[in-house]
């Protein structure tokens, strides 16, 4: 086990000490699959919960399907965040903003996907300003409803997950 500043980092887990700000919360980082691990060498700067979140999606054809649309608020070891369309995420603390595509994803059966995401933009400086990979870990619900649905209507559907955001190697 090996300690980076605040963050304690295991093999097969890590302990993310919460600093002393009541906004904020100690956040275990979980497993990875090995299909969305972040690079070798990448460190994690920062673990966070979904304490409450939907992913809504919209009716096309018929069917909510396609990419949806998160809103929620995390809270972790560098205070709050939230994260919204983009997919962006901005720390209420600082207003240090990101935004990031998916780069790879980790199928749970009845629930969405792990993901990996790589950050494409930065705006800010703060919690998130040396963030280059998210993980979406422990997911849970935020799957499109089944069945026929009126098109352009939408469902929010509500889901969990770890946040883990990762600082590229140096």
């Amino acid at each position: 086990m090996t300690a980076i500043g605040a963050i304690t980092h295991q093999a097969s887990a890590a302990e993310v000490a919460a600093p002393a700000p009541t906004d904020a919360r100690r956040v275990t980082i979980p497993r990875i699959a090995p299909a969305i691990k972040p690079p070798a060498g990448s460190r994690p700067v920062g673990a966070y919960v979904v304490t409450g979140g939907t992913q809504t999606y919209t009716c096309v054809g018929g069917v909510f399907t396609g990419a949806s649309v998160p809103e929620a608020q995390l809270i972790g070891t560098g205070g709050r965040v939230h994260h919204f369309k983009g997919p962006s995420w901005q720390s209420e603390r600082d207003n240090s903003l990101i935004t990031a595509k998916k780069t790879a994803e980790s199928p749970r059966s009845g629930t969405i996907p792990e993901l990996l995401l790589t950050v494409d933009t930065h705006s800010g400086a703060g919690a998130l300003s040396d963030v280059a990979y998210i993980s979406r870990l422990l997911t849970s619900g935020g799957v499109a409803p089944a069945g026929a649905c009126t098109d352009g209507a939408t469902a929010a559907v509500p889901y969990g997950a770890v946040y883990v955001f990762w600082a590229a190697k140096r």
